[in-house]
């Protein structure tokens, strides 16, 4: 999800990842199994392998978990084959891009439409939402001692990233996708902390849309999360910018 800061958004979302790690596992076990299916089971010739298992680790994901999805990948356990799939919604005149991946297309097909139902959101014409979103890679940078928005953008524009944004919370490392993994492992082996779980490929929104009721701003959380709680449901994005009253009202409320 995308708000007024990323950092903020992260932070909100904390407590409700940690009460809902076999799920965050499923999802990163079928990124896994995807990417090996693609470009191989061996992390030293595969750079978003390499990635997807720091993020996994540092999603506190089991190793076990990590290894059965690669060998599904492999080909050494079975595994379905699993398809992607990409819904599009517009709520109170804030973009949503949902995207799935599945066993079983139908089944997902209907369990998202019945969460746009359930909120009386019908899915938008194919375009309407995305056109709203550019996809990029994002490294996270938290906030440290010593860790200057001079350092990160030396470090980082010199790998290939094309913005860094400084936040509250710390800094948004912003690159094209082919460059993410290069940009990531270059900000690490500079010696700059890294939150590996939220730094991740995927849509970025390029024109923001105000949200400054909190009322409406939980109706669309709600909704995000409900989303988010589907077991096919990979990604939730949103273009929803919340000023700075509404995020400590949203945090309050936890």
């Amino acid at each position: 999800m995308s708000g007024h800061s990323h950092w903020a958004t992260i932070k909100r979302a904390k407590g409700a990842a940690d009460a809902k790690k076999g799920k965050i596992f499923s999802k990163l076990g079928k990124e896994i199994t995807i990417v090996v299916k693609a470009k191989g089971g061996d992390p030293d010739n595969n750079p978003t392998l390499r990635t997807l298992i720091a993020k996994a680790k540092a999603a506190q994901m089991p190793n076990d978990n990590i290894e059965r999805a690669i060998k599904k990948g492999t080909g050494e356990l079975e595994s379905a084959a699993l398809v992607d799939a990409q819904y599009e919604g517009i709520k109170g005149g804030v973009a949503l891009v949902v995207n799935v991946l599945t066993d079983n297309k139908n089944r997902a097909a209907a369990e998202v439409g019945n969460v746009f139902k359930k909120n009386g959101i019908e899915f938008a014409k194919q375009g309407s939402a995305t056109r709203l979103f550019d996809r990029l890679g994002q490294v996270m940078i938290p906030a440290a001692d010593g860790v200057t928005e001079d350092r990160v953008m030396e470090v980082a524009l010199e790998a290939g990233a094309e913005d860094v944004v400084s936040e509250d919370g710390g800094f948004t490392v912003k690159c094209q996708p082919n460059d993410f993994t290069a940009v990531l492992e270059a900000i690490k082996a500079g010696g700059i902390g890294v939150d590996e779980e939220n730094s991740a490929i995927g849509l970025v929104p390029n024109m923001m849309n105000p949200v400054s009721d909190v009322a409406a701003a939980k109706a669309i959380n709600k909704f995000v999360e409900m989303l988010e709680d589907l077991e096919d449901v990979q990604d939730v994005y949103t273009n929803m910018e919340t000023t700075d009253e509404v995020d400590a009202a949203l945090e309050a409320e936890g």
